[in-house]
C-alpha cells in the first residue's frame, strides 16, 4: 500500500500541514465566540509564524502554495453564485461612473505616494494599482461570515469588484508589457487577447448558463460536486493561460449556474470554500517577514488611512446611486477596505524595478494594515452609523427600509 510505504518526508508533510489547519480550525472557532470574521486571525497567525516570525514553520510550500490559490478560485466562484446574470447586466450598465471614481481616488492615492516618494513613474503606476483593487476573497468571506450575502447594498459591492476585476484584465498586461519593454504592437496584442478571453467566458456564461445548469445539477453528490469543481478549475486555468486573472473566470463560472444547480453548488463546496480559503490567508502572511515592515511601516500605514477613506467614499457614492440608506451605505463603503490578493500580485510584477524591494516591502504591509482594518471597521459599522447620526447637530433619526 502506499501509505503503508510513505516515507518520512511524507510523514513530516502530514504533521506540518495538519497542525496547520488544525490551528485555523482553532482560530475560527474563537472567531466566532467573540463575533468577528476570521480573516485578521488567519493573517495575523501566518505573520507570527511565517517568514521571520517567532516560531517559523516550514509547511510544505507547493501544496500551500496550490491550495492557497483554489482558495481563491473558490471564494470567487460561490461569490458569483450569490449574484445574478442579470445583476451583473445592470451592474455594467450603472457601475462606470462609480468604477471611474473609485480609480481616480484610490490608484491616485498610491500613485501620489510612489511619487512622493521619488520612485520612477512606472514603479508609482503599480503602487496605484496595489492601492487600487479591493479583495475579492477577503470581502466575499467578510459577507458570508457576518451574513450580509443578502443584504441590499451587496449588489453594489459585487458591482464594483466586478468592474475592478475586469479591469485588471487591461491594467495586467499593460504594465507587464511596459516593464518587460515590450514595442507597442506586442502591449496592443496582450491587451486584445485578455479583453477578447474575458468576453468570450461573459457571452458563454450569459447566453449558455442555463444549460450549464441543468448539465450539472443532476446526479449523485459526487458527480455534482467533482463536476463543478472540475469546470472551475478548467476556466479558471484557461482563464490564466491567456494572462486573465483566474479569478475572473471562477466568478463567471459561479454566475452561470443557476436554480437546482446553484443551490447543491453552494451546499457540497462551500465547506471545501472554507478550508481552501484559509490556508490563502495564511500562506500569505506567512511571506511576509515582520523585519522588512520597519523602514516602510509609516507609509504603508499613511496609505492604508487615506485609502480607508476613499474606498470608504466610493462604496458610499455607489451605495447611494441605487438609494440604499445610510447604514447600508457605510457597510457598502467599510467592507471595499481590505487589499489582498490582487495587489500581491500587482506589486510582485515589479520585484525587478530599481525601486521594486520598497514596493513590495510596502505593498506587503499595506495589505495586511487594510485586509485586518477592513473586515473589523465592516463588523462594526452600523455601530460607527449610529454613533456619527447620534453626534450629528440637530440630525433627526429616520427609518429607513431594511437595507
Amino acid at each position: 500500500m502506499i501509505l503503508a510505504a510513505g516515507s518520512t518526508d511524507t510523514a513530516i508533510a502530514f504533521v506540518e500541514v495538519g497542525a496547520v489547519v488544525f490551528g485555523l480550525g482553532l482560530l475560527s472557532r474563537l472567531a466566532g465566540r467573540i463575533g468577528v470574521t476570521a480573516v485578521p486571525l488567519y493573517l495575523i497567525a501566518g505573520l507570527a509564524f511565517g517568514d521571520g516570525g517567532i516560531a517559523e514553520l516550514d509547511v510544505t510550500e507547493d501544496f500551500v502554495s496550490l491550495a492557497a490559490e483554489i482558495g481563491v478560485l473558490l471564494l470567487l466562484f460561490t461569490l458569483g453564485l450569490e449574484y445574478s446574470d442579470e445583476e451583473l447586466r445592470t451592474g455594467l450598465r450603472t457601475g462606470i461612473p462609480p468604477g471611474l471614481a473609485d480609480m481616480t481616488l484610490n490608484a491616485g492615492a498610491g500613485f501620489a505616494v510612489g511619487m512622493l516618494l521619488g520612485w520612477t513613474p512606472l514603479a508609482a503606476v503599480l503602487l496605484g494599482g496595489v492601492s487600487w483593487v479591493s479583495s475579492s476573497g477577503v470581502i466575499s468571506k467578510v459577507l458570508d461570515d457576518l451574513g450580509r450575502l443578502g443584504n441590499r447594498e451587496t449588489p453594489t459591492v459585487l458591482n464594483l469588484l466586478v468592474i475592478e476585476d475586469l479591469a485588471m484584465a487591461i491594467y495586467l498586461p499593460v504594465v507587464a508589457a511596459l516593464i518587460v519593454g515590450g514595442t507597442l504592437t506586442e502591449t496592443l496584442t496582450s491587451v486584445g487577447v485578455a479583453l477578447a478571453v474575458v468576453a468570450a467566458i461573459l457571452v458563454v456564461a450569459l447566453r449558455y448558463g442555463t444549460r450549464l445548469s441543468r448539465g450539472l445539477g443532476g446526479g449523485s453528490n459526487e458527480s455534482v460536486l467533482l463536476g463543478i469543481f472540475g469546470l472551475v478549475l478548467l476556466v479558471a486555468g484557461a482563464a490564466q493561460f491567456f494572462e486573465v486573472s483566474g479569478a475572473i473566470g471562477a466568478f463567471l463560472v459561479g454566475l452561470a449556474i443557476s436554480g437546482r444547480a446553484e443551490e447543491r453548488a453552494l451546499e457540497l463546496m462551500s465547506p471545501l470554500r472554507d478550508l481552501f480559503a484559509a490556508t490563502f490567508f495564511v500562506s500569505f502572511s506567512f511571506q511576509i517577514n515582520p523585519s522588512d515592515l520597519l523602514d516602510v511601516a509609516g507609509w504603508a500605514m499613511l496609505l492604508a488611512v487615506v485609502t480607508a477613506l476613499t474606498k470608504t467614499a466610493t462604496g458610499w457614492y455607489a451605495a447611494r446611486r441605487r438609494g440604499i440608506g445610510r447604514k447600508g451605505r457605510l457597510r457598502a463603503g467599510t467592507v471595499l477596505i481590505a487589499r489582498g490578493e490582487f495587489s500581491i500580485v500587482i506589486a510582485a510584477l515589479g520585484a525587478d524595478l530599481a525601486n521594486g524591494p520598497e514596493l513590495g516591502a510596502i505593498a506587503a504591509g499595506y495589505v495586511l494594515v487594510t485586509a485586518v482594518l477592513g473586515p473589523l471597521t465592516t463588523r462594526f459599522s452600523d455601530q460607527i452609523s449610529d454613533l456619527g447620526a447620534n453626534r450629528g447637530p440637530g440630525t433627526q433619526r429616520k427609518t429607513h427600509p431594511a437595507h
